[in-house]
């Protein structure tokens, strides 16, 4: 029997996948062959398109004639699919049932194109084992991080009141979405455990299975953050020593049960000796010792430890200049390559700081060379405008994706990593995002995922054509343009070549340029009368530049060879050194300010004027974004710009008003 599609609540946004995507599908005759549920699945969502659009789906022991034949040819798990047409028939075979749905969502991403003229028979496999999205969700409303931590979509689309929303539809719409662009894991809970969050793994697991019961149909693997704690939080135990035999214990036992509920359960996600979070640290062990004691209780069932790398000194002194926090995860991670155990994912994220608009890549992604990596990015837009600023992030992750960590032309990032892991954007506004835009960085990074050596821009065009079916030229050209280069715009007018952590403490919203400079946290541009920015270099500096592997040592090493757009994450320089483009760093400073207004200004009139050509809840919901946009962009140009006029007391060259 075919699996219903999963209606959508009313007044919910169906994102990449409405209705009239499915047109070309529902139009012909179709045939499903296989068992099982995901083919359930790829039935269900085939009838739905036929019964829409006057179409016939059937299923059939041998094939027969029909414009599509869908077919399950084995048991296996891959997720790859072959995909191909000839005269008459459109073909999409599978030896994994995963592997079907995908083909089945590659054939709505073509349309019409997948029944016209002759397609060579090809094998599309995912490049990355493990596409996943953590929701950063707190089961109850924290006093401090609300309802969803770093979360600028509304509440979590799975908890409410400290238990389960119970909005099983509305989450396999969510999971649907997922599947649709590759997305094959899902973390339902908050990285920072708390009280509530822990019992999720004992206790409350039913919660966590109805959740798993509900991504099943789609091929998403259900996670679960937990803490490290675990057993003296729960368990009643004195410690949580990894090599204490009766934690060791009580972790088998607790997996055991964990997987009794959800037989396909993917593993753990753990933040330890973090931020304060509890780790094997308080007792004398390494991080590999830790990550492995989870790793032998996960074993049997086939499940994966997700250990993060985000460690580092949170309570510097300001005043020390030989801690650095860039250096830390190297520091602490390097060491330990070849230790951890083959079900341990190391979660490194991109940038060796904390997801800002520009960070050189994570040396530690070419450090351990013996260790399964995740890399993580951000798609909730905690540092790049909150999802109140258009601001595509496409093209950032997909220059740390095929950067050549050991050279401009050796391996990349994508060909090294065994999974790519995102921060979710997701909320349950009727949007999904918070601002309908901010759509694409979710669909994009799982695309990325799939293929991390893709264009960004194509994948862009992908989504501008499933989210808006059969517009028209000016609408996608206009609605790509305000996307295309948002991201370098939002960097134009916040951070100036590299420097980050300009912004208002704890909540990150808006600009204070010293508001971090004199804190525990060890996010410094140490700004003077001189110059500006953070002396990393080996011969003078930190020595964070010698974590990279040659030549990029060598090139970040020197301010001559240094990008300019990294220039002062790696060196303090003076407001007059002259960069590659013949401009000053102040007059870089002041001329970026100013553009990334003037761009966000003509960004907003253009979509103004794009007012006739969509619907009215998304074009004003925008509009709205837009102009709380321009106003924080001038906030932006203003008080950066006036900063540094004060601190270097170099005027303008253009002769600008500057407060």
């Amino acid at each position: 029997m075919p699996l219903p599609v999963p209606a959508l609540p009313e007044g919910v946004d169906p994102a990449w996948l409405p209705d009239e995507v499915f047109r070309p599908l529902g139009t012909r005759r179709v045939l499903v062959r296989g068992p099982g549920p995901l083919v359930a699945t790829v039935h269900g969502e085939v009838a739905a398109a036929c019964a829409r659009f006057g179409g016939r789906v059937e299923r059939a022991a041998a094939p027969e004639p029909c414009d599509l034949l869908l077919e399950l040819t084995g048991d296996d798990d891959s997720e790859a699919f072959t995909f191909g047409r000839d005269a008459d028939r459109t073909t999409v075979t599978a030896s994994g049932p995963t592997g079907l749905l995908y083909g089945l969502f590659h054939v709505v991403r073509l349309g019409e194109r997948a029944f016209a003229g002759e397609h060579r028979l090809t094998e599309h496999r995912p490049r990355l084992g493990i596409r996943m999205l953590d929701h950063w969700d707190n089961v109850a409303v924290h006093p401090v991080m609300g309802q969803v931590e770093r979360g600028y979509a509304g509440g979590s689309l799975f908890w409410a009141a400290g238990r389960a929303r119970e909005e099983w539809g509305r989450v396999r719409a969510y999971a649907r979405l997922l599947a649709a662009c590759g997305i094959n894991a899902v973390a339902v809970n908050n990285v920072n455990v708390h009280a509530t969050e822990a019992r999720l793994l004992t206790d409350r697991i039913g919660e966590v299975a109805a959740l798993a019961e509900a991504f099943r149909p789609y091929g998403i693997r259900t996670h679960l953050s937990v803490t490290f704690a675990a057993p003296m939080v729960l368990g009643g135990l004195p410690t949580a020593d990894p090599l204490d035999e009766d934690v060791r214990a009580w972790w088998a036992a607790a997996t055991g049960r964990v997987y009794a509920a959800i037989p396909d359960f993917g593993g753990y996600v753990v933040k330890a000796d973090s931020e304060g979070q509890p780790g094997p640290f308080a007792y004398g062990r390494s991080h590999a010792e830790g990550a492995n004691m989870l790793a032998a209780a996960l074993a049997p069932h086939g499940g994966t430890v997700h250990w993060r790398a985000f460690v580092y000194d949170h309570r510097q002194d300001w005043r020390d200049r030989t801690t650095d926090r860039a250096r830390a995860a190297h520091e602490q991670f390097a060491p330990l390559d070849g230790e951890f155990a083959d079900n341990v994912l190391l979660q490194v994220k991109h940038g060796p700081m904390d997801f800002q608009v520009r960070e050189p890549l994570s040396p530690v992604i070419g450090a351990l060379p013996r260790t399964r990596l995740a890399v993580e990015v951000q798609a909730t837009q905690e540092y790049t405008g909150q999802q109140r600023h258009v601001c595509w992030l496409g093209p950032m992750w997909s220059e740390a994706l095929r950067f050549g960590h050991e050279g401009p032309d050796g391996p990349t990032v994508g060909e090294r990593a065994s999974a790519l892991v995102a921060v979710a954007n997701v909320g349950d506004d009727p949007f999904w995002t918070g601002h309908p835009l901010a759509q694409a960085n979710l669909y994009t990074f799982g695309r990325l995922a799939w293929q991390p050596d893709a264009d960004p821009g194509q994948l862009l065009d992908e989504w501008l054509a499933l989210t808006f079916p059969g517009a028209s030229a000016q609408l996608a050209d206009g609605v790509r343009r305000v996307l295309a280069g948002s991201w370098r715009t939002y960097e134009k007018y916040t951070a100036p070549l590299g420097v980050g952590f300009m912004v208002q403490p704890g909540h990150h919203y808006g600009p204070s340029v010293d508001g971090y400079e004199y804190s525990p946290w060890g996010t410094y541009h140490f700004a003077d009368r001189d110059g500006v920015g953070v002396d990393r270099s080996a011969a003078t500096g930190t020595g964070y530049a010698a974590q990279y592997a040659k030549p990029w040592a060598e090139i970040y090493e020197s301010p001559s060879t240094c990008p300019d757009e990294l220039l002062l994450f790696f060196h303090h320089m003076p407001y007059g050194h002259v960069l590659h483009d013949g401009r000053t760093v102040i007059q870089h400073i002041y001329d970026t300010h100013f553009e990334g207004v003037e761009e966000v200004a003509t960004a907003r009139a253009l979509w103004a004027s794009l007012a006739p050509l969509l619907d009215r809840p998304r074009h004003t919901r925008v509009a709205e974004r837009y102009d709380e946009q321009l106003r924080s962009a001038r906030e932006w140009r203003d008080q950066v710009n006036t900063y540094f006029l004060r601190t270097s007391g170099v005027p303008d060259a253009r002769g600008r008003r500057i407060y």
